[in-house]
């Protein structure tokens, strides 16, 4: 007898058990890391039930790369984390130029989960385009 194939996405978007029954759902740490990921990657307005939900850190990639645009920068994504990911403490945001690449910024978070101290670290680049 033939399985049928299975489904891309299950509804409404859980995991769909693996051969044995059980669902794969993320630790902690990468549960974080990926709504960090989305916290940063999201502009506010475009999720639907949560208009303010997200860090809007493209609005500032139009801007002169300026210490003032890299505070605001670094403010934006500490703001955005203390918000809407609680289960971390934010150590420090650095944001620095990326040496050779001019235009564009390094973006470091350095966090601890908040459940057990566990330090953790993200990183990403930004291109301005002032």
């Amino acid at each position: 007898m033939n399985a049928l194939p299975r489904p891309l996405l299950g509804w409404p978007l859980l995991p769909l058990p693996d051969e044995h029954g059980r669902l794969q759902w993320p630790g902690l740490e990468a549960s974080v890391r990926e709504l960090v990921r989305v916290v940063l990657s999201t502009r506010p307005g475009e999720q639907l039930m949560r208009p303010d939900f997200g860090a809007g850190v493209e609005l500032l990639l139009h801007e002169p790369d300026t210490l003032a645009t890299r505070r605001s920068i670094r403010d934006c994504v500490h703001e955005s984390l203390e918000r809407w990911e609680r289960r971390i403490l934010i150590d420090r945001v650095d944001v620095r130029e990326v040496e050779g690449q001019p235009g564009h910024l390094r973006v470091e978070i350095a966090y601890r989960l908040a459940r057990n101290g566990a330090a953790a670290q993200m990183a990403l680049t930004v291109q301005l385009e002032g």
